[in-house]
Order: C-alpha cells, then structure tokens, then sequence
C-alpha cells in the first residue's frame, strides 16, 4: 500500500513572520485523512522571517526533531537557561516527556530559517524531558543512508523515545540509493530539498510517499538539478 502526499495539498498558515506547511492536521488546519502515520504524527516545513520566533509554550508527551534547511533556528527551554543554535546538517531532538517550555526563534536578524519541525509520539509517556543536538557530516550521507536518529542511539546518531528509525541520504543528479522494505514496518519517505525518482515516481521538495505492507527494494534516485536531501522514517505499524 503506498499513498502520496503532494507538496502543494499540504495545510498552510501565512501570518507574516511564519509561512508553514503541514503534512498532518496541526494547529488550526485539520484534516481527517491526515491525522498522521503511525507514530508520526507532524511534519511542518517552516520558514521564519528575521527576528520572527515563537513565544514559549508548553509540550508533554511528544518526540520533537528540528532539522534545519537553511539559516539559523535559535532555542530555549525550562531544561537549560543556555539555549542553543541549530543550522543546517545537525538535527536536534527534544523529548518533551512529563512537560517542557521552550521557546524557537530565527538565530538572525538579517536572513530567514527555514526548517521542518517532526513531533513522534514516543513509546512511553511521563518520563524526564531531555534534549540533545547533534551535527552529521554531509559527506557520510552522500549516496548512502546516515542513522540520524534510532530507539538505541546506533552509530552516532541520537536516540529517542520510539521504536522508530529516521535516515537520511543525499542524492546528486543521476545518483543512487535503495532500502529493504519489511511488511512489519511502515516507511515515510520524505523529500526535504530538491527532487527525487521513487520506483519510477517523480517526487519534488515537500513531496512524501507513505508505504506499508510492502517487501522488495525501494529504488530511489536523484533528480533535477540540485542535490535531494531524502529523509526516510522507519516505523512501527
């Protein structure tokens, strides 16, 4: 079973500082038939004007990854009076468990960030908050799957409360890569930047395929004129 999620049907809210796309219902856009996949319950591809942010507001029980694309996204939260900066090739992970504040604002003044915000509904729930940010080298995702974030941490990457797997991959034109599809997993392949060829389907930046109950190789290749940067969550059914 395979089911596409067109960039241009998304949800969107455009208040100025903030134009944001929504793969799942969030916020005031609602959509039944796509409440999310799994345990996957957001994507939303953010872009914040300089000096934009959010005000701090509360999380619980939620997995929350940023993934910034491009700029800078500033963060602070009650776990740590320091904050941080997050920019393109690290992925930050904060595991809201039992109740978070945090607030996430655009780093600079002068250009706009643009990143995706991804919230898993974690496998167990009121546990400690806890918060980790951690850079990949482009190079090791070339043209190969890089462990970005898995339920034990596996080589390097950040662990996180779920029986999920993201990974991600950069793909050249012409250039490419292939997964293993199990039928006791389901897969959510997003195309962050960029295009790619799925099996044949064509798939630009903001485009995502949902499989399930499926075994063979998933074929993907890179397409169009820039590099696809291809995020790929491993899921329980």
């Amino acid at each position: 079973m395979r089911i596409q999620r067109s960039a241009s049907e998304r949800g969107r809210v455009d208040v100025g500082w903030l134009d944001s796309r929504h793969t799942f219902s969030f916020g005031h856009y609602h959509d039944p038939k796509w409440m999310g996949f799994g345990p996957l319950r957001v994507i939303n591809e953010d872009r914040v004007a300089p000096g934009g942010g959010f005000a701090p507001h509360r999380h619980a029980n939620m997995e929350i990854l940023s993934y910034v694309l491009s700029g800078a996204l500033a963060h602070r939260d009650s776990l740590s009076d320091a904050g941080g900066v997050l920019r393109p090739g690290e992925l930050q992970w904060m595991s809201a468990g039992s109740g978070i504040e945090h607030s996430e604002f655009n780093g600079s003044d002068s250009e706009p960030v643009h990143f995706l915000q991804i919230w898993i509904q974690p496998d167990r729930s009121n546990t400690p908050p806890a918060y980790a940010q951690r850079a990949f080298d482009p190079q090791a995702r070339r043209d190969r799957w890089a462990l970005l974030a898995s339920p034990d941490g596996a080589d390097g990457s950040i662990a996180i409360r779920q029986q999920a797997w993201l990974r991600g991959v950069l793909l050249g034109p012409g250039e490419t890569t292939d997964w293993a599809l199990q039928p006791q997993r389901r897969y959510w392949l997003h195309v962050a930047q960029g295009a790619a060829e799925v099996d044949g389907r064509m798939l630009s930046a903001g485009d995502a395929l949902g499989i399930a109950e499926e075994t063979g190789e998933l074929k993907i290749r890179g397409a169009g004129d820039e590099v696809a940067d291809v995020l790929l969550f491993d899921l329980p059914v």
